[in-house]
């Protein structure tokens, strides 16, 4: 069995949104064939798109052809729209969770749906995230690396925390809102450099900020193998043991206390960095995470994971299904 922990889906079509709420700045797709399909926000092309980030038909012969057994959806982060009115965020969240919803219902042994909130505003996003587990039936919820000026231990945030704890709702973090402009403008920096700083800073803010202390019941998984946070945690407790003024200002326990409290996806394209991330977070908390349908992605789900050598059995499977049934609170024979 292969569960795809990370994996994006748009619906096909939605209504004019800068029309329907008054305002720019949103994402609108225009169709350009029948497999194509341009991102567009304020006139201007945010990414093209394919047939298979929208239609299930496509989306599950590639998925039968790579092996993968479910893919877990969650919608394209440019779609948060935390800088919008919170009000227009939330109406959109309940379109995009409506639509992923009934996908789910559809094909229920083949994808688990994750669902999106409008986190700028707390009260909002704790009753979207009730009526996404309760109603909807999702496991989880995906949220962003930042809100506008809120990382993620601002304790405006700590009544979602709290909220997730209670409901057993898990959140996966991915990177979003990277700095485009300047330094960060050529090369595809913020994608490739941009990202996993902003994992990098979430998963440091979560640690510092006293989220997992606070919070010990909470289960989160950042994207793409927790960005360079596997490779800078020495430096990290370093900075924390010489600089508690500076490191230990909310939290007094060392970083070190909570690897093994977080789970990341596998996405990290080469053997040596899959292997020290199962060193740093643990076997029983990396899961296979794609990011399909997009370039950056695991082209062939799960062949870093087979190829490594010295995991057996038991920790392939770990890697590849059951970490993530773990995490999603989910029984295997839901899918079989």
């Amino acid at each position: 069995m292969k569960i795809d922990i990370h994996s994006h889906i748009l619906p096909r079509e939605w209504p004019d949104l800068k029309q329907k709420y008054g305002y720019g700045g949103w994402i609108h797709m225009q169709h350009t064939s029948k497999d194509e399909a341009k991102m567009m926000k304020d006139g201007n092309v945010f990414r093209v798109v394919q047939s298979n980030c929208w239609n299930p038909e496509v989306r599950l012969k590639e998925m039968d052809q790579s092996g993968v057994t479910v893919q877990v959806l969650s919608t394209v982060p440019v779609m948060f729209s935390y800088w919008a009115k919170p009000q227009d965020t939330l109406d959109l969240s309940r379109f995009l969770n409506d639509d992923l919803a009934a996908l789910v219902r559809r094909y229920p042994k083949r994808f688990v749906g994750l669902g999106t909130l409008p986190m700028q505003s707390p009260d909002l996003a704790v009753e979207e995230m009730h009526r996404c587990v309760k109603e909807l039936g999702f496991p989880g919820v995906q949220i962003g690396s930042h809100i506008n000026q809120w990382d993620l231990n601002s304790p405006e945030l700590f009544p979602i925390y709290k909220a997730a704890e209670e409901l057993n709702c898990s959140l996966f973090v991915h990177p979003w809102d990277m700095p485009m402009d300047g330094r960060m403008s050529k090369y595809w920096l913020p994608w490739l450099v941009g990202m996993p700083a902003e994992t990098t800073t979430a998963i440091c803010n979560m640690i510092m900020g006293g989220i997992f202390e606070t919070f010990p019941k909470l289960k989160v998984c950042f994207a793409h193998g927790g960005g360079a946070f596997p490779f800078t945690i020495g430096r990290i407790t370093h900075g924390f043991n010489v600089r508690p003024d500076l490191c230990a200002v909310d939290n007094k326990e060392s970083p070190q206390k909570y690897l093994g409290s977080f789970y990341t996806d596998s996405l990290v394209h080469d053997p040596k960095a899959l292997g020290l991330l199962i060193d740093v977070i643990g076997k029983e908390k990396v899961m296979l995470g794609t990011d399909y349908p997009f370039p950056l992605g695991e082209h062939n789900p799960g062949l870093l994971i087979e190829s490594m050598e010295n995991f057996d059995i038991k920790i392939k499977d770990k890697l590849l299904a059951d970490n993530a049934l773990s995490f999603l609170g989910l029984d295997r024979s839901k899918f079989e």
